[in-house]
């Protein structure tokens, strides 16, 4: 990858990682069904109008969206609107890794291998290290309610494998028209119309500023960064920069909201960003054999073009 190329996947990350600070500050701004609902509006309003029709059928934005959007996105403000913190968040999601792993298995008999295996206990026991960390210092219902939202994540990202969009803006966009009434009609039910005019009327800058934030820098910005990168570079070259996500996400949350990360959450965070890093290994046998299977190697101006984007990292 050219230095500018590698770059800017770091600034991708960076933005994602960031992301959950941002969405911290946001909830004091507004009830968290609401800001979810907010940003989803946001992401799709106007961008909807300027990437063209959707390319893929719409059974899979419609359940995309309601698992990723409704599910995964609700559950992951909710339970930071709980007291799940902000750099602890964006590395238990990560977690979703493992959930994806054993769901493809169970739903399209992608079978892990040894390593990938290895990689998921490794990764189970971050979660469980995690846990034991969060239950001295905040609420473990908030934790469960992440852990929840990343094995929803988990089924959203074998739904995107099953729709392999060609263009992941295109796709995130057209997701992110779904899940907007869904969230503002649990927010009417479960939050209350006044406490939602209450934030919409106290509405200023800084609030607005998250929403646009997670909206247009994370979504439109981060995935339309992914989408170009991977168009110029094979999956597994842009894909571990992923895992700098829960980096940048600590990082932030203890500069800017003053978090402290704890001995015991730099081992949860090495257990867990080893263990998903060892999930995402492909043996190089398995993709000598699919090769072979396939008649030959595939033509060199077709390598690292036209990727399929990884599932894994569609919802930061």
């Amino acid at each position: 990858m050219r230095p500018s190329h590698l770059a800017l996947a770091v600034l991708v990350a960076a933005v994602w990682g960031v992301n959950f600070t941002v969405i911290e500050v946001g909830l004091d701004h507004f009830p968290p069904l609401l800001f979810s609902a907010l940003r989803f509006l946001a992401a799709a309003l106007p961008a909807v109008f300027f990437v063209g029709r959707p390319k893929v059928a719409w059974k899979w934005i419609v359940a995309v969206g309601l698992v990723l959007g409704v599910a995964k996105f609700g559950l992951v403000f909710v339970g930071m609107d709980a007291g799940m913190p902000a750099g602890l968040s964006s590395l238990v999601l990560q977690i979703q890794a493992v959930f994806t792993a054993v769901i493809a298995w169970a739903a399209l008999g992608e079978r892990p291998s040894a390593v990938g295996t290895v990689g998921m206990l490794v990764a189970l026991a971050g979660i469980g290290v995690a846990a034991v960390d969060e239950g001295t210092s905040g609420p473990l219902g908030a934790f469960a309610l992440v852990v929840a939202a990343a094995a929803a994540w988990g089924v959203s990202n074998v739904l995107t494998r099953k729709a392999s969009p060609p263009d992941a803006l295109n796709f995130m966009v057209w997701v992110s028209t779904v899940p907007v009434l869904p969230l503002v009609g649990l927010s009417l039910l479960t939050e209350g119309a006044s406490r939602d005019l209450a934030a919409l009327g106290a509405l200023d800058w800084q609030g607005a500023g998250t929403v646009l934030f997670v909206a247009w820098v994370s979504t439109v910005f981060g995935f339309g960064a992914w989408g170009w990168l991977l168009k110029r570079h094979p999956a597994s070259r842009v894909a571990p920069f992923s895992l700098l996500v829960p980096v940048f996400g600590m990082s932030s949350a203890a500069l800017f909201l003053g978090e402290p990360v704890t001995p015991l959450r730099w081992c949860a965070a090495a257990l867990l960003v080893g263990g998903v890093a060892l999930t995402s290994i492909t043996p190089r046998n398995r993709d000598r054999s699919r090769v072979r299977a396939e008649g030959g190697a595939p033509a060199p101006a077709e390598v690292g073009r036209r990727t399929p984007v990884p599932a894994e990292e569609f919802g930061r």
